[in-house]
């Protein structure tokens, strides 16, 4: 049966960032207050016309309940379920089945953290297993390096294609003013910098910085009134194979086959029609094993696909416009970067780093233990 997504019947209308770096003396809450706040007075809007509130903070389980007290509103619709870095792709999905429903008028996406000034060490919601635990594996950089050694093994990826992925970020950082890490980096230094766990280093691994994005959905018949460039949700999908490491089926294939997938069909397209690609990388591999997954080449060629600058400025596939979480900004949850990077490469709004001409773009997020994998395809007025 094929999904009944609502294709283009929602929109993005607005989004911002707040706080990218690092941001003392602010609350994760605070954070994402004001990005909310910001992403609203873009359109004209204030929290009364919230009615559908949408929220994760690393580690408030109530998040969407003190969100609107914070706000001053009663909204009609509030969600705060978590399944890591890829909640904010499946906010984005439930809000959009809920605008098109006539659930809410007008939903708000929004994420915080303050991890690196509160604590100067990654957030991570993670827990060992108790079956996982006594191995003392880091979590969840061992995780992460447990799927590159085997794609390593099975495909003959090497640490110079891994470290590809990182000075590609970084390149595309360079040319953002928010990024937290705009130095030039050489695949050379990536591969002599400090080990984290075997075969990824410090290099291959996300940011520690503080945060918040936030982004205002509404019905695509009243997107126009608010915003001269709506982004359009196509397609959203999400899907997951495992929760702990140790039993994921395949370490080299991601749920976000299949999340993939049905996103394409929801939109009525494939990978060969996106201009632009935002992908959750919280470690070089990710980004290697959803370019496969979500068949931007064929499964074992990620390594040799990223090479020579290919998702880099000027290279066929832009990948990670902003610097992704390895260079721009990773807060502790990163998915909702993703999507705000999306929608601004769409409306024209990414100065420097505007990818020309982009019609459609895709925003994927991760969560766990490469255990939550959700896409989400977007596009302008031109692709509907």
């Amino acid at each position: 049966m094929r999904d009944a997504f609502p294709r283009a019947a929602t929109a993005i209308v607005s989004t911002a960032t707040h706080g990218i770096g690092e941001a003392p003396g602010q609350s994760a809450m605070e954070l994402a207050v004001r990005a909310s706040l910001l992403a609203l007075g873009r359109v004209g809007l204030t929290p009364a016309d919230v009615d559908g509130l949408f929220i994760a903070l690393p580690h408030d389980y109530f998040a969407g309940l003190g969100l609107a007290e914070y706000l001053g509103i009663h909204p009609r619709l509030t969600n705060n379920s978590r399944v890591g870095g890829s909640s904010f792709q499946t906010y984005v999905l439930w809000a959009a089945l809920a605008l098109a429903a006539g659930q809410c008028d007008v939903a708000l996406i929004t994420y915080g953290s303050n991890q690196r000034t509160a604590s100067g060490k990654l957030q991570s919601s993670l827990r060992p297993s108790p079956f996982e635990a006594p191995y003392q594996a880091l979590t969840p950089a061992s995780a992460y390096a447990l799927a590159a050694s085997r794609h390593m093994h099975q495909f003959g990826t090497t640490r110079e294609q891994l470290a590809q992925v990182a000075v590609a970020a970084r390149q595309w950082a360079q040319r953002n003013p928010e990024a937290f890490m705009r130095d030039p980096l050489t695949v050379e230094q990536c591969l002599a910098s400090r080990m984290v766990s075997s075969p990824l280093s410090v290099r291959d691994s996300c940011l520690v910085t503080d945060g918040a994005a936030a982004l205002v959905m509404t019905r695509g018949d009243r997107a126009r009134d608010l915003c001269l460039h709506p982004v359009y949700v196509l397609g959203a999908a999400e899907a997951t194979h495992h929760r702990m490491i140790s039993t994921m089926p395949d370490l080299t294939v991601t749920a976000a086959a299949e999340s993939g997938a049905r996103a394409y069909a929801q939109a009525g397209i494939g990978p060969q029609d996106v201009d632009v690609v935002q992908l959750y990388d919280a470690f070089t591999i990710n980004t290697i094993l959803f370019l496969e997954d979500l068949g931007f080449c064929p499964k074992g060629e990620g390594g040799r696909f990223v090479e020579g600058g290919r998702i880099a400025p000027g290279g066929s596939l832009p990948v990670n416009t902003n610097g992704g979480g390895l260079s721009c900004v990773h807060p502790g949850m990163y998915g909702l970067f993703t999507l705000v990077e999306a929608a601004r490469q769409l409306a024209g709004e990414a100065g420097e780093r505007q990818v020309s001409g982009a019609e459609i773009a895709l925003a994927h997020g991760n969560g766990g233990e490469l255990s939550s994998q959700a896409t989400v395809v977007l596009g302008t007025g031109a692709a509907l």
